[in-house]
């Protein structure tokens, strides 16, 4: 991570850089104030800063000051960790520190290994931001793709069409389809599968036992005729070869 270091003492200001640089982040250095504004300004700024309080041309409370004020009227989701660090130690001073915007303090002369978790804080601050500014980005992704209906929907008392915003009724599927990204799937619930379903599904069945039972009582074939009507077939045909015998001549 970059981290700006603002610090106008050589010594200082090569002792800073050279342990950020051992704890692996990257060091930005300035030598004043204003030097540190236009850093911290710039596009791509440091996400920390350690900055001195006794500077050339600006304070180091002034800096945190301005560079409040411009995230504020930027609505910046993720704004620099300020950490001043001082040689001033009256609870005064502490109070001024923070109602100018700063995060931290560290007085003067510094511990490094106090100071390098004041710095871990910084970098826990704005890995908790970016997860959260990531959730919420997904979150607004996800509520752009949902369309909601509100308000009051003209519905048909009987047939249940909807009238939508150009004056013409249609069914309700189509309706929520159109607006939204809804989609149906078809079933039929216990109710009305009792009520339409079951009195359908019970013709079927008494139908095909109808034809089951006509089927089994129909009547016998030409090979298994009744012995009477097979006698009656004889006798009638006896007749018949007599007068034919009758008409041929002796």
């Amino acid at each position: 991570m970059r981290i700006l270091i603002a610090e106008d003492d050589p010594t200082s200001r090569d002792l800073l850089a050279a342990f950020v640089h051992r704890w692996g982040h990257d060091p930005v250095i300035t030598r004043d104030g204003p030097e540190a504004l236009q850093a911290l300004w710039s596009e791509g700024s440091p996400r920390i800063a350690i900055v001195d309080w006794m500077m050339p041309g600006l304070e180091g409370p002034e800096v945190v000051r301005r560079i409040r004020a411009a995230e504020a009227q930027r609505e910046v989701r993720c704004p620099i960790y300020f950490i001043l660090l001082t040689a001033k130690d009256r609870p005064s001073d502490v109070v001024h520190a923070f109602d100018a915007g700063a995060n931290d303090y560290v007085k003067k002369p510094f511990q490094k290994d106090e100071l390098r978790a004041r710095v871990q804080v910084g970098i826990r601050m704005h890995e908790l931001q970016d997860a959260l500014d990531e959730r919420v980005r997904d979150l607004e992704e996800a509520l752009a793709k949902v369309d909601t209906l509100q308000g009051l929907l003209p519905i048909c008392s009987y047939c249940k069409k909807i009238r939508d915003d150009q004056n013409y009724w249609t069914d309700v599927e189509s309706y929520i389809e159109a607006v939204s990204d809804a989609e149906f799937s078809h079933g039929v619930c216990p109710g009305c599968f009792a009520k339409h379903m079951q009195p359908r599904l019970d013709e079927l069945r008494q139908e095909r036992d109808a034809r089951e039972s006509t089927s089994t009582t129909a009547a016998p074939s030409a090979g298994n005729e009744h012995p009477q009507n097979a006698a009656s077939a004889d006798t009638g045909a006896e007749p018949a070869a007599a007068a034919e015998k009758a008409r041929k001549p002796s």
